[in-house]
């Protein structure tokens, strides 16, 4: 009887799980070995060492992040504005993502102490910058209008999980909706 591998996605999940939990020092092969109920046999299976799995971490956020929301945004086309109502509310509510906004604030305060990671989310937010621009290019001629629109809206997506403030009789949900709305006029 063969016996059962744990799937390299998981060992990947497991990793940005206890990244988004305590960081990189977080993301040890024992540790990940004992959350999935396994030996770090299998682990070696799939990876060279640490390093390769975080590499793959990685990887695997910033395909989350940039190719598949872009994919999910342009599946159900609609003019500019109307894709970018839809990225808003994926951004703003990170539904459906796998990796949630923990784990790229993570990978932010990560950057800050790897040069290596901080040019990987540099390009990462470079490629989510230049989707915004063409969006919001398609509607706005002013180039200095659509850097700002563009800035505007990046920081509200990841400033929101960080504000903590009440909004008096407003959800924050209808902040954003309004902040939005002001963006796409």
């Amino acid at each position: 009887m063969a016996v059962a591998r744990t799937p390299r996605g998981k060992w990947i999940e497991a990793g940005l799980e206890a990244l988004s939990a305590g960081g990189p020092d977080a993301v040890r092969i024992e540790s990940l070995a004992q959350a999935l109920g396994v030996s770090k046999g299998g682990f070696y299976g799939y990876f060279r060492n640490r390093d390769a799995l975080l590499d793959e971490m990685l990887d695997a956020w910033e395909r989350e992040v940039t190719d598949e929301i872009i994919e999910r945004v342009e599946a159900d086309g609609g003019d500019a504005r109307t894709r970018l109502q839809r990225l808003t509310a994926i951004a703003s509510s990170a539904d459906g993502l796998t990796s949630d906004v923990t784990t790229d604030l993570a990978i932010r305060d990560w950057a800050r102490r790897d040069e290596a990671v901080a040019r990987r989310l540099r390009r990462c937010d470079n490629r989510r910058m230049a989707y915004l621009r063409e969006l919001y290019g398609d509607f706005c001629q002013d180039a200095e209008e659509v850097e700002v629109r563009c800035l505007l809206s990046f920081s509200l997506w990841i400033g929101n999980h960080l504000v903590a403030a009440d909004h008096g009789p407003r959800t924050r949900a209808q902040v954003m909706q309004q902040a939005a709305q002001r963006l796409l006029a």
